[in-house]
C-alpha cells in the first residue's frame, strides 16, 4: 500500500535564521516509521519574506518586530486575522482603538498595511501546497504561528476538500489544542504533546482505513456521528530520551540561500539535548509556563547528543548553534562538553543554564563553544527571587554576570517585576547599586510579568492572581466567546500585583542608564599572587586604579568571589591566621569597598563585582601608568594572559 504524501509547513512568524526543530523531527519520524511515505517541508516563513519584500518596504527589523518584539500584544497573529476571517477590515476599528495612539506612525502603518496584504499571500501559498498533491498537511504552531496556520489550512481545505489537516506544537498543548479543534471545523486533527510517536501513529491509521483514533494519546479528532470534538487523554508518561528523534534539516539551508532573508541573517542549527526542567520538577518557578504539560526532565545520553551535533555540523557545515533545552543537564558539563572540546569544531553555541553555576563550570562551557547563555536571572533581589521560587540569590545572580564576563560569555537576561508580595523596599537598594554594575551585561529590559498557562500562578490562584481573563489580543483576533478564548489562550490578564508604576518607571530609567553606560564602563581585577590590581572606568566612581597589598585585603577580596556575610568573612579570615581579622576591621573594609563600587550587597551578603582582566593591551597601558615598572608590567600582562 503506498504511503501518504505529507506536506509540513513552518509558517510566519517563526525565526528565519534557524530551521524548524519540530518539523525536522516529524520529517524524520514519518520517514522512518510510515512505510512508503513522502514528506516535504515548506519553509513558509522564508516564502513570506520573499513575497512581502516584492510588494512592500519590509525589513529584517520588521520581521523581528512581529516575531518577537510584539509577542505579548499578539500583533503577528492579528495581521493574519484578515486572512482567517476573509475580511480585509477584520477588527480594524478595535485595533485602532487599542493601538493607534500607542504606536509610532510607522508601526501603525506597518500593521495596517500587512493586515490588508496577507490574504493574498495565504491564497498563493495554499495554491502552491495544493499543487503538491498532498494527502496530509501538517502545521506546527509556536508563539505567533496559529492564525497564519489556521488561515492557510482553511484555504487549502477549500481547494482540496479531501486533504487531511493536522495541527501540533506548543500552542496545541492541553486545553489549547482541544479548543483549536473545537472552534475551527477545517482542522481535522490536533496532536497534543510530543508528536514524534503520535503523528506517525495517526498517519498509519489513516493509511489503514481511518479507524482506531481513540488509541492515539492526546489526539483530538471528530466523532463520525456529528463532527464534534473527541479529545483523547494525553499521555501520562513523556517520551523517554531514547525515543526523542534527531531532526532532518535537509532543504532548509538551500532554501535560505535562495531567499532574500539570506542577506539578513547568518544561519544557525537548532539542537535538542533534553526536554523538561529538572529544577521545575522540584520547584516550579511561579511565573513560568514553558514546559506545558511535560515538566519531567529527560536528556539524551552524552554520547548520542555529541554524535547528533557532530553529524549536523558535518552535514550542513554550520558552526553556529542554538540549543533549545530549557535547562542544561548538569551531567553534560563533565560528560559531554569535554568531548565537544576534543572534537575541535570551534562551535558557537547558545544555551539556557541555571544562574548559580560556578566559575569552573562556566569555563568548561566557554571552552566547549558557548558564547551566549541565558541564565534566567530575572531579578537581583533575594526576596523577590524567593517569591519566584528561583532557588538562587541576588548575589549569585551578580556573580553570574561577573563570571560570565570573565569567561567571555554573553549573558542575556531580563528584569521581571509584578510579583505578589513584593514592595518598593525590594527594589530601592538594588537600583541604588546599579551604577556599580554598569561594567557588567545589563538586562535587555524590564517587564511586568504576564500570567502564562501551565504556570503556578495560572494553576494556583491562592498565590495571588485570581479572576484571570484571556489576554486582550485574543478577542482582537478571534470571533469567539470568552469561554472559548480562555481555553485557546496561553497569556492571561489579571489585576496587577507588586510594585506600582512609579517604581516600575524608576526601574526602567535605571536600566536605560545601565544600557547606555555599559559600552564605556570597565572594572577589572588582576590577581598577582601577593597583591591584586583593580582598574576602574565607571562614571559613578571617579577612581582609576587600586592596589590591594595588605594580606588581609587580598585574602578578603578573594573570599568575596563567593557571597559572604560579614560574620562568615571575618571567621574565615581569622581561621586563616591573618592579622587584624576582627569584626570591626572587616566591617570597615566592606564599607570602603562598597563605597568604591567593588561590592554588591543583598540580604546581608556581599560579593565582589570585578571580572578578571582580559584585555592585555589595556592592562599594559594601565599598569605602566600606575607602576612605571616594565618588569612588573610584563608580570601583570603574563598573569592576565
Amino acid at each position: 500500500m503506498p504511503g501518504p504524501k505529507v506536506v509540513l509547513l513552518n509558517m510566519p512568524w517563526m525565526p528565519i535564521d534557524v530551521p524548524s526543530l519540530a518539523l525536522g523531527i516529524l520529517k524524520r519520524a514519518v520517514t522512518e516509521n510510515v512505510p512508503g511515505s513522502e514528506v516535504e517541508v515548506v519553509h513558509a516563513n522564508l516564502d513570506f519574506v520573499d513575497w512581502i519584500t516584492d510588494r512592500y518596504d519590509f525589513t529584517h527589523h520588521d520581521y523581528h518586530y512581529f516575531a518577537a518584539l510584539t509577542y505579548f500584544q499578539g500583533l503577528g497573529d492579528w495581521v493574519f486575522s484578515s486572512a482567517l476571517y476573509d475580511d480585509p477590515d477584520w477588527r480594524t476599528a478595535e485595533f485602532d482603538e487599542q493601538f493607534a495612539e500607542a504606536m509610532t506612525a510607522e508601526e501603525y502603518a506597518l500593521n495596517r498595511d500587512l493586515h490588508a496584504l496577507v490574504p493574498e499571500f495565504i491564497r498563493g501559498l495554499a495554491e502552491q501546497v495544493a499543487a503538491m498533491g498532498p494527502d496530509v498537511v501538517g502545521l506546527t504552531s509556536t508563539y505567533q504561528q496559529t492564525v497564519a496556520g489556521l488561515a492557510l489550512a482553511k484555504e487549502v481545505k477549500r481547494l482540496l476538500p479531501g486533504v487531511v489537516t493536522v495541527f501540533g506544537g506548543a500552542n496545541c498543548d492541553g486545553p489549547q489544542g482541544e479548543a483549536l479543534h473545537r472552534n475551527f471545523a477545517w482542522v481535522d486533527y490536533v496532536i497534543r504533546g510530543e508528536g514524534e510517536v503520535t503523528f506517525p501513529q495517526l498517519l498509519r491509521l489513516l493509511q489503514s482505513g481511518g479507524t482506531g483514533f481513540e488509541s492515539v494519546p492526546g489526539l483530538c479528532h471528530r466523532r463520525p456521528e456529528d463532527g464534534s470534538t473527541a479529545a483523547n487523554p494525553m499521555s501520562s508518561r513523556p517520551l523517554p530520551p531514547a525515543a526523542i528523534v534527531a531532526p532532518d534539516y535537509d532543504g532548509y539551508f538551500e532554501r535560505l540561500e535562495e531567499s532574500r532573508a539570506a542577506d539578513w541573517v547568518e544561519p544557525r542549527l537548532v539542537v535538542e539535548g533534553a526536554r523538561g526542567c529538572w529544577w521545575g520538577e522540584k520547584h516550579h518557578c511561579t511565573f513560568c509556563g514553558l514546559n506545558g504539560s511535560s515538566m519531567e526532565f529527560r536528556s539524551k545520553s552524552p554520547m548520542r547528543f555529541r554524535e547528533e551535533i557532530d553529524g549536523l555540523v558535518r552535514r550542513h557545515q554550520i558552526l553556529d548553534m542554538f540549543v533549545v533545552d530549557n535547562i542544561l543537564d548538569m551531567g553534560y558539563i563533565s560528560a559531554l562538553l569535554p568531548r565537544i572540546i576534543e572534537d575541535g569544531h570551534d562551535l558557537r553555541m547558545q544555551y539556557e543554564i541555571k544562574s548559580n553555576l560556578r566559575r569552573p563550570q562556566l569555563e568548561v562551557l566557554a571552552r566547549a563553544g558557548l558564547v551566549h547563555v541565558q541564565p534566567g536571572i530575572e531579578s537581583l533581589d533575594s526576596r523577590v527571587l524567593q517569591i519566584m521560587d528561583k532557588g538562587v540569590t541576588g548575589c549569585q545572580n551578580v556573580r553570574m554576570l561577573r563570571d560570565g564576563a570573565s569567561c567571555g560569555l554573553s549573558v542575556s537576561w531580563n528584569y521581571l517585576y509584578g510579583f505578589p508580595g513584593e514592595t518598593d523596599a525590594d527594589y530601592e537598594p538594588i537600583l541604588d547599586q546599579f551604577p556599580a554594575l554598569h561594567h557588567l551585561e545589563p538586562a535587555g529590559g524590564a517587564a511586568r510579568i504576564v500570567i502564562e498557562r501551565f504556570s503556578p500562578y495560572f494553576n494556583r490562584p491562592e498565590l495571588g492572581f485570581d479572576g484571570l481573563l484571556p489576554g486582550r489580543q485574543y478577542s482582537l483576533i478571534h470571533d469567539l466567546p470568552e469561554s472559548e478564548l480562555f481555553d485557546l489562550a496561553y497569556l492571561f490578564e489579571s489585576k496587577p500585583q507588586g510594585i506600582g508604576r512609579p517604581m516600575a518607571d524608576r526601574l526602567d530609567e535605571a536600566l536605560a542608564t545601565w544600557q547606555a553606560e555599559f559600552r564605556d564602563s570597565r572594572l577589572t581585577r588582576c590577581d598577582l599572587g601577593e597583591e591584586i590590581l583593580l582598574t576602574n572606568q565607571r562614571s559613578a566612581f571617579p577612581w582609576e586604579h587600586l592596589r590591594l597589598v595588605r594580606p588581609l585585603d587580598v585574602a578578603a577580596f578573594r573570599l568575596l568571589d563567593q557571597p559572604h556575610t560579614p560574620t562568615a568573612l571575618t571567621r574565615k579570615l581569622a581561621e586563616a591566621g591573618l592579622p587584624g581579622a576582627d569584626q570591626e576591621a572587616v566591617s570597615l573594609l566592606l564599607r570602603e569597598w562598597f563605597a568604591l563600587g567593588l561590592l554588591f550587597r543583598d540580604d546581608g551578603h556581599y560579593v565582589q563585582v570585578a571580572p578578571d582582566a582580559t584585555n592585555d593591551e589595556l592592562l599594559r597601558i594601565d599598569a605602566r601608568r600606575l607602576l612605571g615598572s616594565e618588569a612588573l608590567v610584563e608580570e601583570l600582562v603574563g598573569a592576565a594572559s
